[in-house]
């Protein structure tokens, strides 16, 4: 893809939340809300396990804020599994504050990135050339 197409495009995501103790799924969405050059919006299910093919087939990358994984287990694994189903690039989001994540998500992610918006855009940018 060109690099004129990534900054028209409209990136459909999967953020992962669920039970968020430190409001890490508010803080990220507000980056992505603070760069208006970016164009996104969320698609929302009420059980990624089982939504639909037709549900996961317009989603362009799954985002994992690898701080909500000890609450939310269910989510992240039904997440992953349908990032290896319906090929979907994982952007892996690191905790806030902290280096290292969950081994197990850090084997599926094409990407693993700080809080830095500028890194998370372009990281959700690149994600399809980096698998």
């Amino acid at each position: 893809m060109f690099e004129d197409e990534k900054e028209d495009k409209i990136y459909n995501l999967v953020i992962s939340n669920g039970i968020d103790k430190q409001n890490e799924y508010g803080q990220f969405t507000q980056k992505l809300f603070e760069k208006v050059d970016f164009l996104w919006k969320e698609s929302i299910s009420g059980s990624y396990e089982h939504a639909s093919e037709s549900f996961y087939s317009k989603i362009d990358r799954i985002i994992l804020l690898a701080g909500l994984y000890n609450d939310n287990k269910d989510t992240f694994e039904a997440l992953l599994n349908a990032s290896e189903k319906y090929d979907i690039p994982i952007v892996l989001v690191r905790p806030l504050g902290l280096e290292e994540v969950p081994e197990i998500l850090e084997e599926k992610a094409a990407t693993i990135v700080g809080w830095n918006k500028n890194c998370i855009i372009d990281s959700i940018k690149n994600a399809d050339e980096l698998i």
